[in-house]
């Protein structure tokens, strides 16, 4: 009996609790708890921020390259002597080369190619690149041509022994805009990345952020203080030939 005493008495007072009047009203038992709690945040909260970046026109985020040591690290790929054959940054007083960040407004021949070498670039086998390059007058000019064989010749300017570090940077040029040269002239070329077609003075701050995809914030002051893009460039014929991959201003 004095069990039951205490769970009856137990009872009664949950019930008064649950039971206590403000204003003539009963209090929900929510009312009984704390009044502050901490708050969950909104379900959509998330998918609002991947929204915000949906529909821009900058290019999708190309394949990494491991720079995590690149402060004092001898062994980091820099950009090669100047290739003669490689298309001339913009000149201060003349028109700017055309920028083209529409993939799609790519003549088709062009775009083909293109489409090809990212494909041979991302399966990281160099030697995917040979069949891309021609044969004769009219096959890709590859850096300084220090090799007879331009697949050695890339190799010797990768941080790797297989190329692949090349086919990186092939890669992450490729995902940005064109700059358009030579209109209407034999040296008519599309060229990537399209800073090659842009005096760095003149980048917006987005096309700054782009343009640190490629290159270090060191690779970039060094760059400015010269007034031009230096890094690895590739460029395309409007009938779809590789004309050529090199580096240097």
């Amino acid at each position: 009996m004095p069990r039951l005493s205490i769970r009856l008495s137990a009872a009664i007072v949950l019930g008064a609790a649950m039971t206590m009047a403000v204003g003539g009203q009963a209090l929900a038992l929510s009312e009984l708890r704390p009044s502050v709690e901490p708050q969950e945040p909104e379900r959509g909260q998330s998918r609002a921020i991947v929204q915000a970046f949906e529909g821009t026109t900058l290019p999708q985020p190309g394949p990494a390259i491991n720079r995590s040591a690149q402060a004092g690290d001898s062994t980091k790929t820099t950009a090669p002597p100047a290739n003669p054959n490689a298309a001339k940054p913009a000149p201060s007083d003349d028109k700017p080369a055309e920028i083209i960040r529409d993939m799609t407004k790519l003549p088709a021949p062009v775009k083909q190619m293109r489409e090809k070498l990212v494909e041979a670039a991302a399966s990281g086998d160099v030697t995917r690149l040979r069949d891309l390059m021609g044969t004769g007058a009219t096959q890709t000019q590859v850096m300084n041509g220090e090799f007879e064989d331009p697949i050695e010749t890339l190799k010797s300017f990768s941080g790797d022994a297989d190329g692949q570090e090349i086919l990186a940077i092939l890669l992450d040029i490729l995902s940005t805009g064109a700059a358009h040269f030579d209109i209407g002239t034999p040296e008519e070329a599309y060229v990537w990345p399209y800073f090659a077609g842009k005096q760095l003075s003149k980048l917006t701050p987005p096309e700054r952020v782009d343009l640190l995809r490629i290159v270090t914030a060191g690779d970039l002051a060094g760059m400015e203080e010269n007034g031009n893009y230096n890094f690895f460039r590739a460029g395309i014929s409007p009938d779809g030939k590789w004309k050529f991959f090199s580096g240097g201003d």
